[in-house]
């Protein structure tokens, strides 16, 4: 029999990470989301533990994170107005990343979140999976902030199971609608950490990287591959080279943990993004990452959130991740208090009353538009073969270079 113990992060700090009430990335999202899980009664499972996060200490943040640009975020983090600071010049200041007071803290916080994912999932054999719906920001470089990210949760959780055990193997799989930027270059040159995105093509779409030819360097060549998606790419198309690519990637990394970046951005209603996916092709993939887990990833997967600008839409992904997890089938209709809920506080999205949608407008488009449906045919048809042909044989021609028993 598998493991069946499951980890849920969960603090109600987490929503100090608040850049500002029109910023994109609202707390609400996070909130609403620990509040469907409770009412679809999976906070109560008896194989769920709530574990309880911890601020990240300065020498954790410091492995991935420069000493200048961690004193530059204290210092603003104390006072945003502070003086003979440059903010701009590390990524901070009006746009995507506004100075708020305690971000330092804040931001400290996730990243202890997720390193305490880590932590359980590594040291106690009978989990899973855990769940930080709160982590997930990936932009981070290591020395500037990027894309509402101020510290690079993973990278530093992903530092600590190192820290932990020199020669781990990873996977980190990002589905994030834009590319893991931060997660790969901050390992680019190590082939103990293998980065796989799919993510809406760079050519359309914040950050403008995620190419094919984004291979890694040094030791790294052959682990960082990148599978960029035309707008329009609808659940079909989506599923069908995530099928084809990740378990034939993971039989041959073989890692001793999965990561997966859980954004749910692709949604094909989310304001900053082009992709056509419904909540539909979220229920496969739960159920896709959690078998090839279970098979490849020696059943430890640690997940986190992202990306989702729909506060309708992000609590239910989610929670569909969350029931996979702890093996629960999900009634379709929605709890009517979570309806209310939802009525009340979001009265600017369509409430929504069942769990996930059927709703591919992507599909009756492209009934509508056969060239766009070749179009995008032709170039999933291309990155699988690209998957087979290049990616596949240079990971296996590369892979003496990744330590084992350090």
């Amino acid at each position: 029999m598998g493991k069946t113990k499951v980890g849920l992060v969960y603090s109600k700090d987490f929503e100090k990470y608040n850049f500002s009430p029109r910023h994109p990335l609202q707390p609400l999202r996070v909130l609403l989301t620990y509040s469907l899980m409770e009412k679809m009664n999976l906070l109560n499972n008896e194989n769920l533990d709530l574990i309880e996060p911890r601020s990240c200490t300065e020498e954790e943040i410091n492995r991935v994170h420069t000493t200048s640009y961690m004193k530059t975020v204290n210092n603003l983090s104390k006072d945003p107005k502070a003086k003979n600071i440059n903010p701009l010049s590390c990524g901070l200041g009006p746009g995507d990343n506004p100075i708020f007071k305690g971000m330092y803290e804040a931001s400290s916080l996730v990243c202890g979140g997720t390193t305490k994912a880590a932590e359980t999932i590594w040291k106690n054999d009978e989990y899973k999976a855990v769940f930080n719906p709160s982590g997930g920001l990936h932009h981070a470089l290591k020395d500037r902030a990027a894309g509402f990210c101020i510290f690079n949760d993973i990278a530093v959780a992903i530092q600590y199971l190192k820290h932990l055990k020199n020669d781990i193997k990873i996977t980190y799989l990002d589905i994030d609608c834009h590319h893991g930027d931060g997660v790969q270059w901050l390992f680019y040159d190590d082939p103990n950490v293998l980065t796989i995105s799919f993510h809406e093509s760079g050519r359309y779409l914040f950050p403008g990287t995620g190419n094919v030819d984004e291979l890694g360097e040094k030791n790294g060549i052959g682990f960082s591959l990148n599978f960029p998606l035309l707008p329009g790419t609808n659940n079909k198309f989506y599923e069908k080279i995530f099928t084809s690519c990740v378990p034939e990637i993971l039989k041959v990394y073989n890692p001793d943990i999965l990561i997966t970046q859980l954004g749910v951005d692709t949604y094909y209603r989310d304001p900053l993004t082009h992709l056509g996916v419904s909540i539909e092709l979220y229920k496969s993939l739960a159920k896709y990452i959690d078998n090839y887990a279970q098979k490849y990833c020696n059943d430890r997967w640690l997940a986190v959130g992202g990306g989702g600008y729909l506060m309708t839409v992000v609590p239910r992904a989610w929670t569909i991740f969350l029931a996979q997890m702890l093996g629960v089938e999900l009634p379709k209709m929605l709890p009517e208090s979570w309806i209310k809920e939802v009525e009340q506080k979001v009265p600017d999205e369509m409430t929504p009353y069942e769990m996930w949608d059927n709703d591919d407008s992507m599909k009756v488009q492209l009934l509508k538009q056969p060239e766009m449906a070749n179009k995008l045919k032709q170039h999933i048809d291309s990155l699988i073969e690209l998957c087979e042909t290049k990616y596949i044989p240079y990971m296996k021609e590369n892979m003496g270079k990744v330590r084992i028993n350090d």
